[in-house]
């Protein structure tokens, strides 16, 4: 399996506008879709595109799989393998792998059909969903099902800052926009634990969750609110010295990283996709390596596991719309 041969995908998908995004046929005499885009409906009510008619639904000979963007695709493209592998084995498709770099390149790749399986991270997800016709079905799970992530707000162990109200005057470091963790969550979390966001320290953009903590460690930022699994994957490939940093909050877990199919796939692909993902143990391959505290996908819906998520986001103000998502 040549896993990088859709890399040349990347460019093409990252200059391309949502605006020219017309793949599918309008839902045009929909009578129910929420948030969702015009080009989806949602009669059922479940917050997901519906799936299209018969003549609409497609089955590639090859599947396009892209995974979150991370601080080094390339890396993740070899740990990604063994599953991919197994993915291929199950639904009898070639399978390649599309090294995203952003999450609106993600997005638009699964709108405009280039992409049929993805994972999303957990803010950017109800965006995919809106925006792309993504189903999340799927998260990285324990033995005993439990899946999730916190919110952890780091600063340095010299920074003079050992609780939240020490934050006021400083420089803080936000992930991006429409990141969970690393910015809306400590929008709408924070001001309940008596600081408020911009209005009692300034906010620094990082551009990712691995460059606000390297950036708090040099001493660029005061703090910063990341994702724990973020960080814990770094400390385990030694990309920091944990204990330059402490931890002054932490907030209840989250759902991580979705796993998603195209809403417009035959229902027989679906089903094997799906079987591809919850009969894959990752014990002892380069993913469970990766991910430590999981062992296999576990299966969720985007109406209740995502309720949070998308409640933190309303707190904010967070519109599904294409500019929006950065």
């Amino acid at each position: 399996m040549d896993i990088l041969k859709v890399s040349t995908l990347l460019a093409a998908i990252g200059m391309m506008s949502f605006g020219s995004s017309t793949a599918f046929a309008q839902a045009d005499d929909c009578i129910a879709r929420g948030d969702l885009d015009q080009m989806y409906c949602d009669m059922d009510g479940d917050l997901v595109a519906d799936a299209p008619p018969a003549d609409q639904q497609v089955d590639p000979d090859t599947l396009v799989f892209a995974y979150t963007p991370v601080e080094d695709p390339a890396v993740y493209a070899d740990i990604w393998q063994p599953f991919l592998e197994h993915l291929e084995k199950v639904t009898g498709k070639d399978v390649h792998f599309f090294a995203v770099q952003s999450n609106s390149a993600e997005v638009e790749a699964m709108r405009s059909g280039r992409l049929h399986v993805a994972g999303f991270s957990t803010g950017p997800t109800p965006f995919a969903v809106n925006l792309a016709g993504a189903v999340p079905f799927a998260l990285m799970g324990g033995d005993d099902g439990r899946f999730g992530y916190t919110l952890q707000l780091y600063t340095r162990v010299d920074s003079g800052i050992d609780k939240i109200e020490d934050l006021k005057g400083k420089r803080v470091a936000h992930t991006s926009p429409t990141s969970n963790s690393g910015n809306l969550a400590p929008r709408a979390l924070l001001p309940g634990q008596g600081i408020v966001p911009e209005q009692d320290y300034e906010v620094v953009y990082s551009g990712s969750h691995d460059q606000s903590i390297l950036g708090v460690v040099a001493g660029d930022y005061d703090a910063a609110p990341v994702a724990s699994e973020v960080v814990e994957r770094m400390v385990q490939r030694d990309l920091y010295d944990p204990n330059e940093v402490k931890i002054i909050y932490e907030s209840k877990p989250f759902p991580t990283t979705s796993f998603n199919y195209a809403y417009n796939l035959k229902p027989e692909l679906i089903e094997k996709i799906k079987e591809a993902f919850f009969t894959f143990d990752m014990k002892g391959t380069a993913l469970g390596e990766e991910f430590k505290g999981v062992s296999k996908f576990v299966p969720v819906t985007y109406q209740k596991d995502w309720d949070v998520i998308r409640e933190i986001q309303a707190a904010n103000g967070v519109k599904y719309t294409p500019d929006n998502l950065k």
